[in-house]
């Protein structure tokens, strides 16, 4: 039943959060944290005790059940997800004293942390896929937040995009529901080889569309511009819910996608593999490129996102054990990477009004503490030593070596390497080495780092980024014992 507490507190917690009309920050901030906090308490106690137990929920429609499993791989998203939500929803209330209808969006805000669990502990594809649904339509106001035409486009692009993409995915699971014994996750696929025979390349094809559809989450090309265009939405929005909880739910699927539902017997050597490891590196390098020409902050690091994110998907394309260990260790990362280098983004935009690469520079002087944090951020998503960064990228390089198409992979992350350290230092560099702009000169000689509740998740965010990097011997080798099914 824990589990279960665990789901609804957020839930309800959110749900609940209009009814009492705070008109008092300071009451919001204590709700809100309050509940995010015992969830996150509560899903850590889950993490160290439970021991994989299958939970069933209800029927939904015929013998389909709703399934909830925190196996290994669960833990590691859902750690991550309960690590950095009590991080944001702090650097949030700062951020949201500038933004009007505070309550609506902490109301979407909790509520959505309660879905992203849910993914994360979903026991069969079945229950993923509904939660996978339900995480669009609770994070769609979030989108929208400010009303605006801009914001109305991108949700609305938004939408389509991952529902289209739900129906792709859909295939499999009905497919999944016919040709398997269960649709429960099970490593090593449950495809029934005496259902299948005579129809492995159908199967192989279908993989691929549901590669593609729960990919359009994880902005895979070409159905990757959803993601740039939400850049509109408040920055605690893109930080977490469009760098960490929606965009890795869309890699997190194609995991489970891969190992335990198809199985990576039936795909390994097909032509569908080989196509699903070419799109992604299509994907990282398109999303380097147009990092590199992007003058907008927030669009700029969007990009940035639809690169890394098709770190994790090489790393299921390459069906794998090393291949999975790779994509873990990326999944975790670059969430913390991304959402400090969002963070810095917000930070400039909501305490100088800064929306544009060449608007920050000399920002080290009126801003060092942000200034610090987005150059660590940037130094560890380039993959330099000894940054959380490195690792991730190590083990995908590793992984990728004597494979078939491994020269590809391991050229395409290279080069995605090199445009990284382009478009993030040409950043980082003038906040330090170029003087202020003319028009910004007034700002000459002031402070402008924002208040503790941003400073200190960018603190906390750069130990995370130094710790991960000096000690990620003991997470590296879980990661492995999740890929090896021994947790």
């Amino acid at each position: 039943m824990l589990m279960y507490v665990t789901l609804l507190l957020p839930l309800l917690a959110g749900a609940l959060l209009p009814l009492f009309r705070f008109k008092s920050g300071r009451a919001r901030t204590v709700y809100v944290e309050a509940a995010v906090l015992a969830t996150s308490a509560l899903v850590w106690f889950l993490i160290l005790r439970n021991g994989g137990e299958r939970m069933s929920l209800c029927r939904l429609a015929g013998n389909q059940e709703l399934v909830f499993r925190l196996d290994g791989m669960g833990k590691v998203f859902a750690g991550l997800i309960a690590v950095l939500w009590p991080i944001a929803s702090l650097y949030a209330f700062s951020y949201m004293e500038h933004e009007e209808r505070p309550n609506t969006f902490f109301c979407f805000y909790t509520m959505s942390y309660a879905v992203s669990l849910a993914v994360a502990m979903a026991g069969s594809l079945f229950t993923l896929y509904i939660f996978f649904e339900g995480l669009t339509l609770v994070t769609l106001p979030l989108v929208v937040h400010k009303q605006d035409a801009k914001s109305v486009r991108a949700g609305r692009m938004y939408l389509n995009f991952s529902i289209s993409g739900a129906a792709l995915a859909f295939i499999a699971l009905i497919c999944v529901m016919h040709f398997g014994s269960t649709t429960d996750f099970i490593l090593g696929g449950v495809l029934d080889a005496e259902k299948t025979a005579g129809y492995e390349t159908a199967m192989q094809w279908i993989f691929l569309l549901a590669f593609v559809g729960f990919g359009v989450k994880a902005a895979i090309f070409p159905l990757s511009q959803w993601l740039p265009m939400a850049s509109v939405a408040p920055t605690p929005v893109t930080a977490l819910l469009h760098a960490v909880a929606v965009v890795n739910t869309g890699a997190f699927a194609v995991l489970r996608l891969t190992y335990y539902s198809f199985g990576t017997e039936l795909l390994y050597g097909s032509a569908a593999q080989a196509c699903a490891l070419l799109l992604t590196c299509v994907t990282i390098l398109y999303g380097s490129i147009m990092a590199v020409r992007e003058r907008h902050f927030k669009r700029r690091l969007a990009y940035s996102t639809v690169s890394n994110l098709s770190y994790m998907l090489l790393g299921a394309a390459l069906m794998t054990p090393a291949g999975m260990t790779g994509s873990l260790s990326h999944l975790v990362m670059h969430g913390i990477i991304k959402i400090t280098l969002f963070f810095c983004a917000g930070a400039f935009l909501v305490q100088t009004g800064a929306e544009y690469v060449p608007d920050v520079r000399g920002y080290a002087r009126i801003m060092p503490g942000t200034c610090a944090a987005f150059l660590v951020g940037a130094a560890a998503l380039t993959g330099i030593p000894p940054l959380c960064g490195f690792v991730s990228k190590w083990n995908l390089l590793t992984a990728s070596a004597g494979e078939p198409l491994g020269p590809v992979a391991m050229g395409t992350l290279i080069v995605s390497a090199v445009l990284t350290a382009v478009y993030l230092f040409s950043s980082a560099m003038p906040m330090y080495f170029r003087p202020l702009n003319a028009d910004q000169a007034a700002l000459s000689g002031q402070k402008r780092d924002p208040d503790w509740r941003m400073l200190v998740p960018f603190l906390l965010l750069c130990l995370l980024m130094l710790g991960l990097g000096l000690f990620s011997g003991p997470l590296t080798d879980y990661f492995r014992q999740v890929s090896a099914g021994l947790v």
